[in-house]
């Protein structure tokens, strides 16, 4: 269950996204984030959700967006998503769910009857102090940059 509060400043993280490089909170300060958190690389949801960010990046970016994906995938599942999904933006690769864990995005989940931890499909609206402003705990996966935008107005 997501613990951390709009308005709340955000967990200050550091971790190696899919091809190795070191990706930090400090990377986008003065740059307004949206830190998305998805359950598996190439599954069908998050993968709906991340081509939704994907085919929206332009006007995300011209409304001073930056996007980041996190999710428990190592960096060659991440790479493998970012390549066939032609993904243009960074996707953390937090095996050890240092960052999942700091943002509070894990928790019990089901599938078919069977209760699992894993990662809860959270976004959080970061903004440019640091400053979480909108906290998305259901996205809408086919509409998720579009209610994004809707929201910062």
């Amino acid at each position: 269950m997501v613990t951390i509060k709009e308005e709340d400043k955000a967990p200050v993280f550091i971790a190696k996204d899919q091809n190795g490089k070191k990706v930090s909170l400090a990377d986008y300060k003065g740059k307004k984030l949206i830190l998305y958190f998805y359950s598996e690389a190439g599954s069908p949801t998050c993968t709906i959700e991340s081509c939704n960010l994907r085919d929206n990046y332009a006007l995300l970016k011209k409304k001073g967006f930056e996007v980041v994906g996190v999710s428990s995938d190592d960096e060659g599942r991440q790479k493998k998503f970012e390549i066939k999904y032609k993904l243009p933006f960074p996707l953390v690769a937090d095996a050890e769910n240092i960052v999942t864990t700091a943002y509070g995005v894990r928790g019990m989940k089901k599938l078919f009857g069977r209760e699992y931890m894993g990662i809860l499909r959270t976004t959080f609206v970061i903004d440019e102090k640091g400053i979480i402003k909108k906290i998305f705990t259901k996205p809408k996966n086919k509409a998720h940059a579009e209610e994004i935008i809707a929201s910062m107005k």
